[in-house]
């Protein structure tokens, strides 16, 4: 059997919600490949902030580039014009399994029977195990992700061609993943049958064609949006123009909620609707849900803006710039000591005290984990001078963690899985909290409650370790480090 792969996950620092990664593909012929995905990439960033990488494919050879780090400090000009080719796909990374180290960045590659490939992955599966015990004794792992290990499935799996060795893996692969790859001449992705995490087409140019997490990285480069992969679709992307097929497992559809409350950026569209608008929404129905009488409303930078907005259009309350983030700040190396751990939160934000000072204030922001942030933001608005402090949540309580691809934390650290909502706001020191309910959210996205997975709101999950069929019961234990 093949190597174990280790299972350790990086803490995440404070309360903020991590997804797995950002992935994109390009086939343009003619074009610097290279450096559209470069600036695709740069564009899903908020994905991942950890490592990143590129391979690039020109008709006879794989060269690539990954490192730990930002992308802007990752690529420059010789890089890039180094990569040359007419097929390209990258990888921003937010570690899941495995750990935050460079044998872990992706794009990977592999050699397979049908030749060499990159391969970029943005999920979390639940069976991995499985999968390393199907592989031939003699294969070593280079890697410590579960990642590696589908992409090794992939590798090995009985077929005369890509989309059959793909949909093979498929049949025996649980969890969620977005893939991208590439071979010295062709572009393929393929979404999990449960469609969990997102993945769309569009056009670049008159016979380009672009993959992407969101919408907002085809836009980037000026690609044309064309619509969102199927759950369970392989396309693929080569001289002969686009391919799909599907395959013949069928799950229930599960895309992650957590991509419209808090992943996806604002400006990407997911099936239609605009993130923006959908969030926008949920301000205006926690609003409706959950009134306040109050002076103003202001949203925790930057994912609850729309709702900020949403709500103070709801409620016919002024809408303020209370707290100014540091955009500079992001994922630091640099760790700081004692005392500036302390001061917290205030490394990220810097209140606007005349808007604030005498207030009686609503606070919106997108979602609550272990609640080690909001006490600090909480404080940050009262010793700004605000008279009173109403918290309102545009997602529901987090009662569960996730098992596909989210660092969600487990029971013990999830604020919401064993205290009320009185004892959770006394806990943040607030006046008042109040969250969006799961109908309200869901008719926030104008879908149907069908669509998506609501595991860590309901603990109703598409899949997880120990289950290989439908919707699984969420047990009492420990999350999996997602």
């Amino acid at each position: 059997m093949a190597r174990a792969y280790d299972q350790e996950a990086v803490q995440p620092a404070g309360d903020v919600l991590h997804e797995a990664c950002g992935i994109t593909g390009l086939y343009s012929p003619g074009d610097d490949v290279a450096r559209l995905a470069y600036f695709g990439l740069y564009a899903l960033q908020h994905r991942g902030q950890e490592s990143a990488g590129l391979a690039v494919g020109d008709g006879e050879r794989i060269q690539s580039h990954r490192e730990m780090g930002l992308i802007n400090g990752i690529f420059n000009e010789e890089i890039l014009g180094g990569l040359s080719g007419h097929v390209a796909i990258g990888h921003t990374r937010y570690s899941t399994t495995g750990s935050s180290i460079i044998v872990n960045a992706q794009p990977f590659e592999l050699d397979s029977d049908l030749g060499r490939f990159a391969f970029g992955h943005n999920g979390n599966l639940t069976n991995t195990d499985d999968l390393a015990a199907r592989l031939p004794e003699d294969v070593r792992l280079a890697a410590t992700s579960d990642s590696e290990i589908l992409a090794l499935t992939i590798a090995l799996a009985p077929g005369e061609s890509w989309p059959e060795k793909i949909k093979a893996a498929m049949r025996i692969a649980e969890g969620a993943y977005s893939v991208v790859m590439c071979t010295t001449d062709a572009v393929y992705a393929f979404r999990d049958p449960w469609g969990v995490r997102p993945l769309c087409i569009g056009t670049y140019g008159d016979h380009g064609y672009m993959i992407a997490s969101e919408s907002c990285a085809l836009a980037t480069v000026g690609a044309h949006y064309l619509r969102e992969l199927d759950a369970g679709e392989v396309v693929c992307i080569d001289a002969r123009g686009v391919r799909t097929e599907h395959t013949e497992v069928v799950k229930p559809a599960s895309l992650c909620m957590f991509e419209y409350i808090y992943f996806a950026r604002p400006d990407s569209v997911l099936s239609g609707r605009s993130i923006y608008m959908a969030r926008y929404e949920m301000g205006r129905a926690l609003a409706r849900e959950h009134p306040v009488d109050a002076d103003v409303v202001m949203a925790v930078p930057d994912s609850a803006i729309p709702g900020g907005i949403g709500f103070s259009a709801e409620s016919g309350l002024p809408y303020v710039e209370g707290l100014i983030k540091n955009r500079y700040i992001g994922r630091t190396f640099i760790s700081p000591d004692q005392k500036l751990r302390a001061q917290g939160v205030q490394l990220k934000f810097n209140p606007i005290v005349e808007n604030l000072r005498g207030q009686r204030v609503v606070v919106v922001d997108d979602s609550i984990v272990r609640g080690t942030t909001t006490p600090r933001i909480v404080k940050l608005v009262r010793d700004a001078g605000a008279r009173e402090v109403h918290l309102r949540i545009t997602s529901p309580p987090i009662v569960h963690p996730c098992y596909l691809g989210v660092d969600m934390a487990t029971y013990a650290e999830l604020i919401a899985a064993n205290r009320t909502v009185p004892e959770i706001c006394e806990r943040l020191g607030a006046d008042s909290l109040g969250y969006l309910s799961i109908e309200n959210l869901v008719a926030s996205t104008g879908r149907d409650r069908t669509d998506f997975c609501l595991g860590c709101l309901n603990g109703r999950y598409p899949s997880q370790p120990g289950s290989s069929n439908g919707i699984a019961q969420a047990d009492r234990q420990p999350a999996l480090k997602a």
